[in-house]
């Protein structure tokens, strides 16, 4: 059985009209299958990225659940669409509603991605947090794309672990490639989430949450880490609000002219 939820194109990706609450329900009712299902949290950058480049722009769509992520792709969607979204659907905190579900129903969690580091941190965490959850297994990141061997046997692993979620923490848009090029291959829900990895394991400080509510997250992640971020957040922010403008006053729709 599955469960119907209304898309709406927004230059290339098609964002689910969900809330916290609906998005993780929709995540556990897969889940709890084992049926391949992809969830990306996806912000400016990664919405950006789908728009310049044509590899991740021809596979982007076959993530079933793409949540916007960022305030700005929250405003963009309320003002072609006019659906009145209340909030983003953060990442991060995306993440700790699925677990908090996954705990109740004590479902096995596998993690992909990040570094060593990192995967300890998180595991203790979720392990306080959320006891009930079994982490099945864990994949430290190679920074770069298996080869197809290498593939074969990380897909026959996730498989024979039992994992009903894979967290998957590699970055964006290389994240978000796993998550499309891994459709009915991995028997479970798919979520391409991350700054959650380092968010939660705590070597990464989210930002307070006055500045996210106001679209600010991106300055203060630039503040904290301004070699890695500065050309992603003043080309990215600009690209963004060229492309909306654009499409507002010349398209007058939301999405590529074919």
């Amino acid at each position: 059985m599955s469960i119907q939820f209304s898309k709406h194109k927004l230059f290339v990706p098609e964002y689910a009209n969900v809330d916290y609450e609906s998005a993780s329900d929709i995540i556990i009712h897969y889940a709890k299958q084992r049926k391949s299902f992809g969830v990306s949290a996806l912000a400016v950058h990664g919405l950006m990225e789908s728009v310049k480049y044509e590899k991740l722009r021809k596979v982007i769509n076959q993530i079933d659940l793409i949540v916007p992520d960022g305030q700005p792709v929250r405003w963009a969607l309320n003002s072609f669409y006019k659906l009145g979204m209340k909030d983003r659907v953060y990442g991060p905190e995306l993440t700790l509603r699925v677990l908090q579900k996954a705990n109740s129903q004590g479902l096995k969690i596998y993690l992909y991605g990040s570094t060593e580091n990192t995967l300890n941190l998180l595991q203790k965490f979720i392990n306080r947090r959320f006891p009930k959850i079994n982490i099945s297994g864990v994949h430290v990141d190679r920074f770069r794309e298996a080869t197809l061997e290498e593939d074969v046997e990380d897909i026959s692993k996730i498989n024979a672990s039992g994992a009903h979620i894979v967290l998957v923490g590699r970055g964006c848009p290389r994240q978000e490639f796993w998550v499309a090029n891994h459709k009915n291959k991995i028997n479970a829900a798919m979520m391409a989430v991350g700054a959650a990895f380092d968010f939660h394991a705590g070597t990464l400080k989210q930002a307070p949450a006055w500045m996210q509510r106001n679209g600010l997250e991106w300055l203060f992640r630039l503040m904290k880490e301004p070699r890695r971020l500065a050309k992603r957040y003043f080309v990215t922010n600009t690209q963004f609000i060229f492309t909306l403008l654009k499409f507002k006053l010349f398209y007058r729709k939301p999405y590529r002219l074919s």
